[in-house]
């Protein structure tokens, strides 16, 4: 018989239904170490709470994550509440004893990340933090075919993450906007860059460009409020392997829901993805007799680790919550002991630290070493 794993969860919004989805789904598609016990969601107000207890399957709602995170007989807090809050949730769920999950970005300052990937390491807890299209068959396929030497020397790379989520002037200021915790870098631009090192390892040097387009929003109260975080933010970047590049995160990007993009030029070929069309991988190769060159699909399949586990045929696609899914099952293979941690708070807090990389460069119209 398994050991059981209980959970609790802050949030139950947009990556809260993700986080249950995710641990839903891996129950079924994965041999998980644990069975998972859906012990109490927290959330703002009891009804808030209440709702979404019943429709995720949690056992018990609290509108006090605090007493949440004090119940011994929760072993692993999922943070999925605003950014600004994730130090002291994370913080107290670490000094309880309690592994963590939380979204991403860790926090809102690279000191507050150091600070909370510390204490885990102090405290001997397993951190996850929520990175979910780093999961996708198709990235590891990239990076497999890149550190496998089919592209030859890497020269050159492009990274995009864009949607238009705040793109209509006359939206509300919202948590995201916040100096405490916002700005398209650190919100999608984040995505961006961790991809970038995903594929082809450290960055090095940055330049940054971050831009405010909306200078106010409507306060909710008939007023307005400055806006100071940026609205598009995009680095030059240089890597450790000699390689450079670029990364955009832009939450303006008209008619953009979700594009998660990147580039790969080599010396042999070159690679590039859409997140819009995340089942498939894009592959040139110099050694394509004249005449027959161009970029050709790769289908996501079985043969690409983990999508098996989801459909037995290839090209029939998996989704986003799929992802989630594959996060959650290596999360919790690293809190068995059976690997390391796929990307924990110390990752995190290097992702948060590249982004203030890039805000200081920006502010100085100068390069910065990382």
């Amino acid at each position: 018989m398994k050991p059981t794993l209980t959970i609790g969860l802050i949030g139950s919004g947009f990556m809260g239904k993700a986080h249950a989805f995710g641990y839903a789904t891996a129950e079924k598609v994965f041999d998980l170490p644990y069975r998972l016990a859906f012990h109490t969601l927290a959330d703002a107000t009891m009804p808030l709470a209440e709702r979404a207890a019943s429709a995720f399957g949690f056992a018990h709602a609290t509108d006090d994550w605090r007493a949440m995170v004090a119940n011994p007989e929760i072993d692993v807090i999922n943070i999925t509440a605003p950014n600004a809050l994730h130090k002291e949730m994370a913080l107290a769920s670490i000094a309880a004893g309690k592994h963590v999950y939380c979204e991403k970005p860790l926090a809102p300052l690279a000191s507050d990340a150091r600070a909370m990937a510390e204490a885990a390491e102090r405290a001997g807890v397993t951190t996850q933090v929520g990175f979910n299209y780093l999961c996708n068959p198709m990235l590891r396929l990239a990076r497999d075919m890149i550190a496998g030497g089919e592209l030859g020397e890497i020269r050159g790379y492009r990274g995009l993450h864009a949607e238009d989520y705040m793109a209509d002037a006359t939206a509300p200021f919202t948590f995201r906007h916040d100096p405490a915790g916002g700005g398209a870098l650190a919100d999608i631009g984040s995505h961006a860059l961790a991809t970038a090192e995903f594929l082809l390892g450290p960055i090095t040097r940055v330049m940054g460009d971050c831009v405010t387009m909306i200078g106010t929003r409507p306060d909710g109260q008939g007023g307005t409020r400055a806006v100071e975080v940026d609205d598009v933010g995009r680095a030059f970047l240089r890597f450790e392997n000699g390689a450079t590049g670029s990364i955009e995160g832009n939450w303006i990007a008209t008619g953009r829901k979700m594009q998660h993009d990147f580039e790969v030029y080599g010396t042999r070929g070159a690679l590039c993805f859409s997140q819009e069309r995340f089942n498939e991988l894009h592959f040139y190769s110099t050694g394509d007799a004249p005449g027959r060159q161009g970029f050709r699909r790769i289908e996501a399949a079985p043969d690409h680790a983990p999508y098996g586990r989801f459909c037995v045929a290839p090209g029939h696609q998996i989704g986003f919550n799929d992802l989630k899914a594959i996060e959650a099952a290596g999360f919790l293979d690293a809190v068995a002991g059976n690997t390391p941690e796929p990307f924990n708070f110390r990752a995190g807090a290097r992702i948060q630290h590249l982004v203030e990389t890039i805000q200081s460069s920006s502010r100085a119209a100068a390069w910065k070493d990382v």
